[in-house]
Order: C-alpha cells, then sequence, then structure tokens
C-alpha cells in the first residue's frame, strides 16, 4: 500500500488535486465514493486540532476507526513499533495515521516494503514534517487567493523547533510563493536559507500577503531557554501586536498551526480579528485530511498515489 509521509515528496500537479478536492468535499461538490476502511489513530504526542479532525475526516467518508490507545499499548512492554503496526495490519487495519516525537519516525518503516504494514499518514514527526498541515493551509491559502504564485508569504517565530514552518517553506517556494521569515534569529537554522530569506517580521510588512505566525514549543526548548523566555518581550519583538496588524495590507490574511499562545505569537484580541484565519485553518483541516484519506484508496496510476 501506499504512504502520505512527506507533502514535498509528492508531484506538484498531485498536491494542486488534492487542494481542489478538499475544497470540493466544503462546497459539498464531492462526496465519498471508496469502500469504508478500517483506520487507527496513534498519537504518541498530545493533540486536539490534528487528531479531532481526522477522526471527523474519517467519520464523513464513513470509515470505521479502531480505538487504540499508544499509552496502553504493547509498545509500553518494549514491542517495537514496526510489530505494533504489523500486528494492526495482520487483524485487519487498513490505514494508520501516526504521530510520534522521532523525526522521521516513518522511513525504516516505509522501507520495509512489508506487506503486513498498513498504510501510513503521518500526523506529525518531532520537529520534522506535518504534511497534513501543510496541506490545509495549502488549502486555507488558495481559497482565499486562488493562486500562490506571487504571494508574499512569512513565516515568523519558532522555526527551529516547528514541523509546520518545514514542510509549508518547501512547498510554498515550489509553488511560485515568495517566502520570508522572521522570529528570534537564534531559532533561524540556515537550512531555510534554501527556501528563503531571513528579513525578520517588521521589514515591509505592508507588502506580506500570509502572515504565519509559529507556535513557541516549550517542550522542545531545552532548560535554558524556557527558564530566560519571556513572554513580554517575544511578544514586543517577534509577535503581532495591533500596531502589526495595522500595517497589514487589507487583503493580507493571518495563519496559525495553533495551539495559539495568546499575547505571544499574537494579540489575545487578534486572534480571531477580521483579517485571522486560524479557525478557518482548523475547519479546512477536515477536508484536507478526506482528501488525504479518500485519495490514498484511488486508483493505481501514478497520478493518484502518494509515495
Amino acid at each position: 500500500m501506499q504512504n502520505f509521509v512527506n507533502l514535498n515528496e509528492l508531484p506538484l500537479t498531485t498536491i494542486q488535486d488534492m487542494i481542489a478536492e478538499a475544497l470540493a468535499y466544503k462546497q459539498g461538490k464531492r462526496q465519498p465514493t471508496q469502500t469504508p476502511k478500517l483506520v487507527a489513530n496513534l498519537f504518541f504526542e498530545n493533540s486536539t486540532r490534528t487528531h479531532t479532525s481526522f477522526q471527523v475526516a474519517e467519520t464523513k467518508l464513513g470509515w470505521q476507526r479502531i480505538a487504540i490507545d499508544p499509552q496502553t499499548s504493547s509498545t509500553q512492554k518494549g514491542e517495537t513499533l514496526s510489530d505494533t503496526l504489523k500486528t494492526l495490519g495482520s487483524v485487519g487495519v487498513d490505514v494508520v495515521v501516526l504521530r510520534h516525537h522521532i523525526n522521521d519516525w516513518y522511513q525504516p518503516l516505509v522501507a520495509e516494503q512489508s506487506e503486513l504494514m498498513p498504510q501510513l499518514v503521518n500526523a506529525g514527526d518531532g520537529s520534522g514534517q506535518h504534511p497534513s498541515q501543510s496541506l490545509l493551509d495549502l488549502v486555507t491559502i488558495y481559497e482565499n487567493f486562488g493562486h500562490f504564485e506571487g504571494l508574499n508569504i512569512r513565516i515568523v517565530g519558532d522555526l527551529a523547533h516547528s514541523r509546520v514552518a518545514r514542510s509549508n517553506a518547501a512547498v510554498l517556494q515550489r509553488l511560485g510563493a515568495t517566502v520570508t521569515f522572521g522570529g528570534p534569529k537564534a531559532w533561524y537554522p540556515r537550512e531555510f536559507e534554501t527556501y528563503g530569506t531571513y528579513t525578520g517580521l517588521d521589514t515591509e510588512l505592508e507588502k506580506v500577503d500570509v502572515l504565519m505566525l509559529l507556535r513557541v514549543q516549550h517542550e522542545r526548548l531545552d532548560t535554558d531557554e524556557n527558564t530566560n523566555f519571556s513572554a513580554a518581550s517575544y511578544h514586543a519583538l517577534h509577535g503581532l501586536t495591533r500596531e502589526r496588524y495595522g500595517r497589514l495590507k487589507e487583503q493580507a490574511i493571518i495563519m496559525h498551526p495553533a495551539p495559539v499562545n495568546r499575547g505571544v505569537e499574537i494579540a489575545d484580541e487578534l486572534v480571531e480579528a477580521p483579517k485571522s484565519r486560524i479557525f478557518e485553518q482548523m475547519t479546512n483541516g477536515v477536508y484536507a485530511r478526506m482528501a488525504i484519506l479518500a485519495r490514498s484508496h484511488e486508483g493505481e496510476n501514478d497520478d493518484n498515489t502518494f509515495v
């Protein structure tokens, strides 16, 4: 079976088709036609939005979920992730949606090419990739602008620990957007130079079409970083204040993968401001994940398969 693990390993035509499919689901122009599948959601890290929206997507597709709690599974007895997944495949589970704190957890599993392995959907791997979040972000941007070519998109915040930033920066560049970065310079890894330039938050903010703020991931910071972190200082230097909001062009949109640290990345009163699309992203997450799950079981031709 094919797997959905890294959006940037897919052809642009496939990504564009999936955006269209997600919006068709949202607009009621597309209905599920696949034979219902058995799916298990294994989240080894906490999640509200991703976990819930996958569940809702599965329900809308008519799929049956097998309830498994990783904290009470045999992984707690030392069973390998590979054996856990092969067990699920052996008893009839078709698809496993999996989030794990280990970067690239899927690579050795995909390399096994075992017939016992169910189809894998990456719901986030450490600070590596978050392909379903990236797809829903693309759906949101396309829904607002109708294109990617020529858009100025600025990604600001904890870039070093953000799987969202890594997934989005690469695919947005491929789609023709101009990507720039802001946030603490200490959290700007050199790898991002491949996708765009560091300008800081304030440089030519008036020209930005999409301002994407990132959560400060305290759970991934070391002790010294957390001890020395000041929410007020961060907000003043790198957060969306009312003054910065006023500098954005009228048609600009604000995005955030959430959960939002209100008053840190974004002023509390701006989370639901007219330019904000934060909760619309969550809505689009259901339809993007429907497209991911449904498309994985369409025809076997090259245009309809994942990596």
